[in-house]
């Protein structure tokens, strides 16, 4: 775990993570066949899910993490404590440029985010104690970022 992170309760660790498999499983990838689920902790102990839903259009595709995002800011929600992310790559996979901005318009740069291999639960029999788990957080994957309270910084002229 990274030291920059806030910890995050094992028992709510393994909801996350398992909500975010269950949720890459409605993913509409038809054009790209790039699966992803993403699952939020909300402050309250729920948990949001979000899959990427695509289109022929292309631009108007929306990420499982934005898609998790908006459900629960479209909800009122506006508190998390960890986001999971998956695909169907056995390796760890970050968020997309835009996803980071937008978990950095909702998210505490400290907020624990789980990048989980797709393998997670055969590593887990294997023996690897955290599954592949990548922990990192926004603080980390998007460093000198620009957020809500740059627009509050006096201005001249």
């Amino acid at each position: 775990m990274s030291a920059t992170t806030w910890a995050i309760q094992p028992t709510d660790s393994e909801r996350l993570v398992k909500a975010a498999f269950e949720a890459k499983e409605f993913a509409y990838c038809r054009y790209s066949k790039f699966r992803v689920g993403a699952a939020l902790l909300t402050a309250s102990g729920d948990i949001v899910k979000g899959a990427n839903i695509e289109n022929a259009s292309y631009g108007g595709t929306i990420c499982a993490e934005r898609t998790a995002l908006v459900k629960a800011v479209s909800e009122g929600i506006r508190s998390f404590t960890a986001l999971a992310v998956v695909t169907d790559v056995s390796s760890a996979i970050s968020p997309c440029g835009m996803c980071r901005q937008v978990i950095r318009e909702f998210c505490a740069q400290s907020m624990p985010i789980l990048l989980v291999p797709a393998d997670y639960a055969a590593r887990l029999v294997a023996g690897e104690p955290d599954g592949g788990i990548r922990e990192t957080s926004i603080g980390e994957l998007l460093p000198d970022s620009f957020g809500p309270e740059q627009l509050d910084l006096p201005r001249s002229g």
